[in-house]
């Protein structure tokens, strides 16, 4: 398998964006809106292409206030710039945020039905170039663009439930269209990836690294199946994943840190020197301790996003026997009692050390101090004011890479991940326990556990094993992008979410003795979601314009 590892250029989003193709396609502007310019060219025909990745450019776009979603979730807080008015804390903090006109940061509707029109416009076309470009040339390309679409229908479906099915150039005759069942829709996005799967190669030439392959439409599907509650289809999926290339890798952190590792099936990487373009983001200057400031030229550092204690306390601890149990701050002040040194960050799974950024780390030749006035700093989240550190005692260290240069306060250079072996294994293993097969999905789940070193969990029951999946998905994935999606299909969003606060630690000093205090950081306010929330308003300009929409969600 050769890793789908995106570069974004001015190439590469010139098609389907706002940036002009003129220059990199050149194309003649007395014909620049022939269909012949693009199509009979196959140079500019494959930049037609590349447009279309410019959608998984966006999903790891921290910038954007969509895409962090493990930021409205029980795992991270924001403590952005402008701390409670930022959208994530008002999509937690404020009962009106989501309203019947609009599904607030998850609005995708409008954006993606244009995206889907323009898949539909090339593959309504791309058939009748086959003499020209070969069967193989169009196949593919219309493989890939079935994949696009199957990746835009996957964002809409997850947060409005059923939507309207435009597999066609719809003109206005067929602008009135029924929403489809939420199975409905998630069958076209499955027919898209099976095509996409069946007609993608294993791995492209060197010229053309970065594309979509087999293992990442596979791979894509078993996630989609899993959503869809097609447990056959998502087991199968995931093995289809693993015949064409998807593997583990044997160091958990270092996935993290190079793009070419091998567990990576679809990666999104950056360029370095292109601030303000759209072809960097800003994971550095919203990640990055605040400390990091003097080594990189002053630069303004926000802390913007820190994980919660509820995150931290979940990873794993060895205890003095060498046994790995569930950490609790109890037992850790009852061990240091004949061990004062002893720090609640030592021997956790390691797993956390990849993750999290905490008082004490060693992070580019320095160490971490989240103490209140350290060099890192620690803040109180409040309804007004700035931020400018932590406000839970933690940072998020996965998006950020130690004694990285490439990056400076409008670009960040690191690359981001879409699509990785060991969620596909995690999906694999939930979907064979709705199947009722526990042995077959622990012995799945233990293969991720035994490549950090822990040891295999056991389970006599559905649930007693779903309690065990729900937990490596949180810790195996934190900061991914699935804790918010899982909590929501699973339906349990209410539980976690609503009624509830986050929390952090607040450390003190007393001689040699550091004292940890769990805090909330929410500034007493409770957080909300209500069962509504599950599906989100169909936008107010589809309901006005769509005559055949029906009714709106229930609760809108």
């Amino acid at each position: 398998m050769k890793k789908t590892l995106l570069y974004f250029s001015a190439i590469a989003l010139c098609c389907g964006t706002s940036v002009s193709c003129d220059d990199v396609l050149n194309i003649d502007p007395s014909d620049r809106f022939s269909p012949a310019s693009v199509w009979e060219n196959s140079e500019a025909l494959e930049q037609y292409v590349y447009g279309f990745y410019a959608l998984l450019k966006e999903k790891v776009e921290v910038y954007d206030a969509a895409n962090f979603t493990d930021a409205y979730s029980d795992i991270m807080k924001s403590g952005s710039w402008d701390q409670y008015n930022h959208a994530y804390n008002y999509a937690l903090l404020q009962e009106a945020y989501f309203n019947s006109d609009s599904a607030g940061p998850f609005e995708c509707w409008s954006n993606n039905y244009g995206r889907i029109r323009r898949h539909n416009e090339f593959l309504r076309d791309a058939p009748d170039y086959i003499s020209l470009h070969g069967e193989e040339f169009i196949t593919r390309r219309m493989a890939e663009v079935r994949f696009m679409r199957a990746f835009a229908y996957y964002q809409l479906i997850r947060v409005y439930g059923g939507v309207v099915l435009r597999t066609a150039v719809d003109g206005p005759a067929e602008n009135d269209k029924p929403r489809a069942s939420e199975e409905e829709s998630w069958n076209l996005v499955i027919s898209d990836l099976e095509y996409a799967g069946k007609n993608l190669p294993e791995s492209w030439d060197d010229e053309y690294t970065g594309r979509v392959t087999k293992a990442a439409a596979y791979g894509l599907l078993s996630r989609v199946a899993l959503y869809a509650k097609k447990w056959d289809r998502a087991v199968s999926a995931a093995d289809s994943c693993a015949l064409y290339g998807g593997k583990l890798a044997a160091n958990y952190a270092d996935i993290f840190n190079n793009a070419d590792n091998e567990e990576n099936i679809l990666v999104v990487r950056f360029m370095q020197g292109y601030s303000n373009t759209g072809l960097s983001h800003r994971a550095d200057q919203f990640f990055r301790p605040i400390g990091d400031k003097a080594a990189h030229g002053d630069a303004t550092l926000y802390g913007a996003f820190g994980p919660t204690s509820e995150l931290v306390d979940s990873y794993e601890v060895q205890n003095a026997d060498g046994e790995w149990v569930d950490f609790s701050w109890d037992d850790f002040e009852n061990q240091r009692i004949s061990n004062p040194d002893l720090s609640p960050y030592d021997n956790r799974d390691p797993r956390f050390y990849a993750t999290v950024l905490y008082n004490g780390a060693s992070w580019e030749g320095r160490t971490i101090d989240t103490k209140p006035g350290g060099a890192d700093g620690l803040i109180e989240f409040n309804t007004s004011g700035a931020a400018g550190a932590t406000c839970t005692g933690y940072y998020f260290k996965k998006y950020i890479t130690e004694n990285e240069t490439g990056w400076d306060t409008k670009g960040s250079s690191h690359f981001g991940i879409i699509l990785r072996y060991a969620e596909v294994l995690l999906n694999k293993a939930e979907a064979l326990a709705e199947l009722d097969d526990i042995s077959g999905a622990l012995s799945v789940l233990n293969e991720i556990r035994g490549r950090v070193g822990l040891p295999a969990k056991s389970a006599s029951s559905r649930d007693e094993f779903m309690e065990l999946l729900r937990h490596e998905r949180m810790v195996e994935l934190a900061g991914e992008g699935f804790r918010y999606w899982d909590l929501r299909r699973w339906r349990l969003a209410e539980d976690v979410i609503n009624g509830q606060c986050a929390h952090g630690v607040k450390i003190t000093q007393s001689g040699d003795r550091l004292n940890y205090e769990q805090i909330e950081v929410d500034d007493g306010l409770t957080r909300v979601f209500y069962d509504r929330y599950y599906a989100f308003s169909i936008p107010v300009s589809e309901r006005a314009n769509n005559t055949l929409c029906g009714d709106n969600n229930p609760g809108w």
